[in-house]
């Protein structure tokens, strides 16, 4: 008896003929030209491509805080173009965990106070929302932290607490913005072995980076050059 077929994968975010142009009264600057993108559910996903090619706005289109000059973006399946600013801010803060090179902690928070943030835009309970955060910390092994203040961290424990801020509130996507841009080659590998193992319990990742080692451990590279996909 045959064999039943794989189900296709759930397409995560699908961007269609996007561009992206830049406009001041005097120049016009094409941030991104033609880009056609899909990422299923499960992959993790690395952009390359030199500095002021477009990685960031593209990383930045997907994660609905950049509107595109044209173009079409669909998150989990649900077409975003015509959706207000609160609409967009709650589907990013239900779907999306953010995570940046330089780490935007706070630093008059405490560790714990700063992973709760996404929960606060959810209305979750003190209670509920600080075990979420330390369930969290303790998922980047950072239990012992909690009541530290960032400035009490090193730059890869911050890292760790920006990566807990990010999955605290579960979300379907992950979108790294060189995350391993401010860190030495072991706290590095550190925090790509955290992305991987979120990434097999079923994370969506898209990472942009300027590391081809980083680049070989993710399922699929993507290059951009002067705001064009290249591979």
């Amino acid at each position: 008896m045959p064999s039943a077929p794989c189900p296709t994968p759930k397409i995560m975010i699908s961007l269609q003929n996007i561009e992206k142009v830049y406009r001041t009264s005097t120049i016009e600057t094409l941030a991104l030209n033609n880009i056609n993108l899909d990422i299923k559910k499960g992959e993790f996903v690395s952009i390359m491509g030199p500095s002021g090619c477009g990685k960031s706005t593209l990383l930045n289109v997907m994660g609905l805080l950049d509107e595109p000059s044209s173009g079409t973006v669909q998150l989990d399946g649900q077409p975003v173009m015509k959706y207000t600013d609160k609409e967009l801010a709650k589907l990013r803060n239900q779907k999306i965990g953010f995570i940046f090179q330089s780490f935007h902690l706070i630093n008059d928070l405490t560790v714990l106070d700063n992973v709760e943030i996404p929960l606060l835009y959810r209305s979750t309970n003190g209670k509920p929302r600080q075990e979420y955060a330390k369930e969290a910390l303790a998922k980047v092994g950072l239990s012992n932290r909690m009541k530290h203040f960032p400035k009490q961290l090193s730059g890869g424990q911050k890292q760790r607490v920006a990566i807990a801020r990010a999955i605290v509130g579960n979300p379907d996507i992950i979108l790294a913005d060189e995350p391993t841009g401010n860190l030495d080659s072991a706290m590095g590998n550190e925090i790509m072995t955290i992305l991987q193992d979120l990434n097999k319990e079923g994370a969506t990742i898209v990472m942009v980076t300027h590391d081809e080692q980083m680049a070989k451990r993710t399922h699929r590279l993507i290059r951009l050059f002067d705001g064009t996909q290249v591979l």
